[in-house]
Order: C-alpha cells, then structure tokens, then sequence
C-alpha cells in the first residue's frame, strides 16, 4: 500500500501545537517553548517528515547551499592540477560539517560570469567562494555590492577586496631562492607564474627580493602553471643561458615541466642544475629526483574559506586577510 507522504498538519497533531509552532521549529525560528521545539523534532523524526526546501528558503531568506567559483575553463580545473581538487575537498569538508550544500561553478568567460551574477542575485546560494581569481575580475566586487557574502582566496588587483584567506607566496618563494643561493648556486633562474595572477606575482616579487640582495642577475621565462608550460620555458631560458645551475619554477606542476626539458638537453638534476617547485602536490615526491618544494596547506586553505564564508553569511564580522605560512620541504633535486 502507498503511504502518502507526511505534511506539516500531520506533525503538528502528532506533536499537540498549532501549525505555525511547527513552521517556526522548522524554520528554526528561536521564539518556541523548548518542550514545544523538542515535541516537534520528535514528531517530525518519527512521521520522517521532510521539509519543503523551497517554502523554507522564502521564510528564511537561506538555501543552505554556498558556490564555490572557479576562475578557470572546466579543461583547467580538470587537470592534473591538484590545487583544484584540494580545494574542493577542504571546501566541501567544512560545508558538510556545517549540514551545507556546495555549488560548484566555472567563470572563465564574460558570459559565464554573467550567468554567476544571476544565480547569486536570486539568492539561489548564501555566499560565494572566489578562487583562482585571474587580474582585476569584478565579480567579486559586484557580488559584495549586492550584499552577498564573498571570500576569495587571494586578495584581490584592485583598490577593494572582500576578505581573503590566502598563503604567504613572497616569502615561501624567497625561502625556496635563499635555499637555492646557500648551496653556492649562482646563476639561478626562475619559471615565473602568469602575471594576473596573485600566486604568480607574489612568487615572482620573492625571487627578486632574494637575487637582488645577493646582487645576482636575474633570468625570468613566464609559465601557465602547466607541465607544458614549464618545459617551454625552461628551453627558453636554456637557449639564453646555457650555464644556469638552478631554477625555481612557480609551480610544482611546471617544476616537473623543467625536469623534463633538462632531461632532454642532457642536463643533471642536481649535479648541473638544481630545481625547486612550489605547492607540494603528491607527484613531487615520486620525480626523478624527488622535487624540492614549498608546501602550501591547500586543503586547509579550502577549510578556511568556507569556514570563512559561513561566518560571514552568519552576520559575524571576518578578519579582512588571512595569510598561511609556507614551509620549504627540502629533497633531492636542489
């Protein structure tokens, strides 16, 4: 036999209180007796009665439910880049743990920002997390005009920024060229990150603070944190100064790039050239050599944020910048 599924009428007899007792319980309303709240609760488990999401969010003004956009085309987010994947799962993690939903979105294009702006403007999310944030996007900005909380994970190229929970890439990037400096390397060129993005200027900013005081020249090649990227620019920077005895690349994933185009021009890791990376991803362990890095807590950094964000969506004041240390995790390539 089909059992028609409980309503808000059959919770309310079960518990003994009106109708509107039980809307404000399940709207989590504080003005109800306790002894009325836990009848309600008791009735609702019982019946397994489950409330209409939709009427909720009217009263409330809440979905439960938090996006996380990704400035990147899906190609990129989907990749071997596991900033991507680390990111969701801290992300993901703290919003479970908190009985919240995440939305997960793309904005690599006007249209798609466009299509976010919507989305968010009818409240369909109660905040949103910006990452990978490329030049002065205004999304963000637009989003917190419009009253809706905004946590990025990196401060924003402009005048404003919305709170932001980020690592600290100058010095983890300095630490990596002073390590790299100390060993007696003297010609030490880097694979420098995209230059609209934080991660890449911040990084490049640590290696010249590092060069310039050691009153070295520097050699700069320009990468897209891809493994293609850093082979590329490694043969560039190959082909200017054949006698370059290190590198520090922007990335991990371009780290592995290097190696490979050093590998092919016949060049000794570390014997001829030492190289430094910097995330930390698991791959890094496994090179031939094992890559040194600078370890930056990616999946902490997505707890930080949505933890972060709720704050924020809860009418709780939030720290403008929070800024993660680094650590130099030294192994056999440099």
């Amino acid at each position: 036999m089909h059992r028609t599924r409980p309503t808000l009428e059959n919770v309310a007899l079960y518990a003994g209180v009106s109708r509107a007792t039980v809307s404000r319980v399940v709207n989590g309303s504080p003005k109800v007796a306790e002894d009325s709240r836990e009848a309600v609760l008791r009735a609702i488990r019982e019946l397994g009665y489950v409330p209409n999401q939709a009427a909720r969010s009217l009263v409330t003004q809440r979905t439960d439910s938090f996006a996380l956009v990704l400035s990147e085309e899906a190609g990129r987010v989907f990749s071997d880049d596991q900033f991507f994947p680390g990111i969701v799962r801290g992300v993901s993690q703290e919003l479970e743990e908190a009985d919240k939903q995440l939305v997960l979105m793309m904005a690599r294009s006007a249209a798609s920002r466009e299509r976010i702006e919507r989305f968010a403007l009818a409240r369909h999310v109660d905040g949103v997390i910006m990452a990978s944030l490329h030049g002065t996007d205004p999304l963000p900005a637009r989003l917190a005009r419009m009253g809706i909380p905004v946590v990025c994970n990196e401060r924003l190229l402009g005048p404003q920024s919305p709170p932001y929970v980020g690592v600290d890439n100058e010095r983890g990037a300095a630490a990596a060229v002073h390590h790299l400096l100390d060993s007696g390397r003297t010609r030490v060129a880097t694979v420098a990150g995209p230059r609209d993005m934080v991660a890449g200027i911040d990084r490049l900013a640590g290696y010249r603070t590092e060069m310039e005081a050691a009153e070295l020249p520097r050699y700069v090649a320009v990468g897209d944190f891809t493994r293609e990227s850093g082979a590329r620019a490694m043969r560039e920077l190959l082909a200017h100064r054949p006698d370059l005895d290190a590198v520090f690349a922007a990335s991990d994933l371009m780290a592995m790039g290097a190696l490979h185009a050093l590998r092919q021009a016949g060049r000794r890791v570390p014997d001829d050239v030492a190289v430094v990376g910097f995330d930390d991803i698991e791959p890094a362990r496994y090179t031939e050599p094992p890559l040194t890095t600078v370890r930056q807590p990616i999946a902490h950094l997505g707890r930080l944020l949505a933890r972060q964000l709720l704050r924020l969506a809860g009418g709780e004041e939030v720290e403008p910048a929070v800024v993660l240390p680094t650590e130099l995790v030294v192994r056999e390539s440099a």
